[in-house]
């Protein structure tokens, strides 16, 4: 038997948008979409109605916008996995809505093989940010919390000095693959690793983790 469809949900306050993502994915093997919103409210409704696996959340809608959509998603479903779409490549509230729960981040510009990859990327667990974003993120996490958060600090106590190196990895991009690749150990070990960091930490995905990071300092610009 053949694997289940990815079930998405697109979240967007422009039906153009909203239709051409739809027939975009809709043309992916794998993939199907089960459902349109046309802002925030709608989506935490349709997201509790269809359960889809991913959902594309644009950020600025009438109603409720996408962060706030997202924190509530999140926390009415701690496996609900968000991917934010957004036009522009340093957009001011991507650090909000990764913190608000968010897996993942795209350009709206991103083509149709991107954006599948992404949704595919996310709905497996991995975080996803744009790749030319990532280093300027980092930069703008640097510059929202200028000191390392107490709390974020004493967790990372918790944590061996292998695990944090992970968690340093993780924050920086790197898929597991690449991570076993660098440390030279097995990919299994690293996920043994990210599961481990996961808990400890008291974090839900790989994207968390990486607000973590960012936030206590660990990962810094240059």
């Amino acid at each position: 038997m053949s694997e289940s469809p990815i079930r998405v949900l697109i979240v967007d306050d422009q039906m153009m948008v909203r239709e051409g993502f739809s027939v975009l994915l809709n043309a992916m093997p794998g993939i199907e979409v089960v459902g349109e919103a046309v802002d925030g409210r709608q989506a935490v409704s349709q997201v509790a109605a269809l359960r889809p696996d991913v959902v594309l959340m644009d950020i600025r809608m009438p109603e409720l916008n996408g962060i706030e959509a997202t924190r509530e998603i999140v926390a009415a479903d701690a496996d609900a996995k968000v991917l934010v779409l957004t036009t522009f490549d340093l957009d001011e509230y991507v650090y909000q809505a990764l913190r608000a729960g968010a897996s993942g981040f795209l350009l709206k510009d991103a083509s149709a093989r991107q954006l599948a990859d992404g949704v595919r990327v996310v709905a497996s667990g991995e975080a996803l940010l744009a790749p030319t974003v990532t280093k300027r993120l980092i930069t703008e996490f640097s510059k929202i919390a200028e000191a390392p958060r107490p709390p974020a600090m004493a967790r990372i106590g918790d944590l061996t000095e292998r695990e944090t190196e992970v968690l340093v990895l993780i924050a920086q991009g790197l898929s597991n693959q690449e991570i076993a690749s660098h440390l030279v150990v097995a990919e299994s070990t690293i996920k043994t690793h990210v599961s481990r960091i996961l808990v400890k930490l008291g974090l839900r995905d790989r994207t968390q983790a990486a607000v973590f990071a960012y936030e206590a300092r660990l990962v810094t610009p240059g």
